[in-house]
């Protein structure tokens, strides 16, 4: 039994404790009950008001037996045979109870069968058809309807408020679910305008180059084939991206995610904007034992540290360096300090260091389990570590190149 539950019995023995001490020593003392007798008439009563909440028939018959006992015992007369004070309140206490913890039909059943039993043993009890017994039941009668009727409305209404609680949250929920679907649908529809308009013009300029521009050479065309080449891989993820956005549960035919096999034409494309990429592959590394997931995660920090170095340093050195060691997958990216070139262009995102690529690697490597470090050199390049671990043991080898 947990502190919980202990609490709960501890209040409940309180409260059936406070009522038994009060309707007991009345019952004794003004009703002139024999103390044995108006203990256990106060102990049946006071039991009954908690057992009420949970079970409200056994509970009656609790009540009805602590009447029972009471009528037996009670002098014939007086202003409030059979139903003295005490016991009327704690009666009625328990019409009420049984009013707001119980569905009306039960309710209102417990009521006529306390109302009939009451009356029963007042009428053919010793004082019989006196007017000071149907004075007492006409008051219990009146008051223990008005319990019934203020605990049954009470109950409803807190019903209803527990009903319109719940259907605030539900719709909050879906509210705040269309409000994602619309911001979804907001950054599609800015994709769509923004970035896929930027890439068709770049695609259409990068394939009518050679039709428009005379006297092209043969490398300038190849480049201009690779960019519209690089453009339309683009363009193809984007429209899957845009998919997602619109419907999450869309079925998108997306083709093979990206990995650590991919390495190679990801700095061949790095080298063809300008930056000379050295791979270092560790031969102990098996791509296809790499999970696909760790290995996307890989590619993608990979793929944003050249980005960088492509935005930030124009034509430096870069090294990428991926090996295997004790369990876990380590990808490093380091650039030395871009060249000074008399009338070379400015870096792309020059004046515009947002730090949004370094915390989007951070947070792919945390989902993967991993670390990734980053900053500069004290060469005056630019460094960026990721441990990644691996989810099963890969046998280990020695590194090379």
């Amino acid at each position: 039994m947990d502190r919980t539950e202990l609490r709960k019995l501890a209040w409940l023995g309180a409260a059936a404790t406070v009522p038994l001490v009060i309707t007991a020593t009345a019952n004794a003392y003004l009703f002139e009950l024999p103390v044995v007798i108006a203990f256990l008439v106060s102990a049946m009563q006071s039991a009954a008001l908690p057992l009420a909440l949970t079970r409200p028939w056994p509970a009656t018959l609790l009540q009805f037996a602590a009447i029972g006992l009471c009528a037996r015992f009670l002098p014939a007369y007086g202003e409030m045979w059979p139903l003295p004070v005490p016991l009327m309140i704690l009666l009625i206490a328990h019409i009420g109870l049984v009013g707001l913890r119980s569905r009306w039909p039960v309710a209102l059943s417990v009521w006529v069968a306390a109302a009939l039993f009451s009356t029963g043993t007042a009428l053919f009890g010793p004082g019989g058809q006196e007017e000071y017994t149907l004075a007492t039941l006409g008051v219990y009668l009146t008051n223990s309807a008005f319990a019934l009727l203020g605990a049954l409305l009470w109950g409803q209404r807190t019903r209803v408020s527990r009903q319109l609680a719940e259907v605030r949250r539900d719709f909050a929920a879906e509210h705040a679910q269309r409000m994602i679907v619309e911001e979804r649908s907001r950054i599609a529809r800015e994709l769509h305008d923004v970035v896929a308009h930027g890439m068709s013009v770049v695609h259409m300029q990068a394939t009518s180059a050679p039709y428009r521009i005379k006297g092209l050479n043969v490398e300038t065309v190849t480049e201009f084939k690779q960019i519209a080449a690089g453009t339309r891989s683009t363009m193809h993820e984007m429209r899957q991206l845009l998919a997602v956005l619109r419907d999450e549960t869309a079925d998108v035919p997306v083709r093979p995610a990206s990995g650590l096999g991919d390495l190679g034409e990801l700095a061949e494309s790095a080298r063809r904007g300008g930056v000379p990429v050295q791979m270092e592959i560790s031969a102990a590394l098996d791509a296809s034992k790499i999970p696909d997931a760790l290995g996307l995660v890989a590619y993608r920090i990979v793929q944003e540290s050249l980005s960088n170095v492509i935005r930030h340093a124009p034509g430096a050195a870069t090294r990428v360096t991926v090996t295997v060691g004790g369990g876990e997958l380590l990808v490093e990216v380091a650039n030395e300090e871009a060249p000074a070139r008399a009338g070379a262009p400015p870096p792309v995102d020059a004046g515009e260091r947002t730090g949004h690529g370094l915390a989007g690697m951070r947070e792919r490597a945390r989902l993967a389990g991993g670390t990734l470090t980053a900053g500069p050199l004290s060469t005056g390049g630019f460094r960026v570590a990721a441990t990644l671990p691996l989810p099963s043991p890969v046998p280990r080898q020695e590194d090379g190149l």
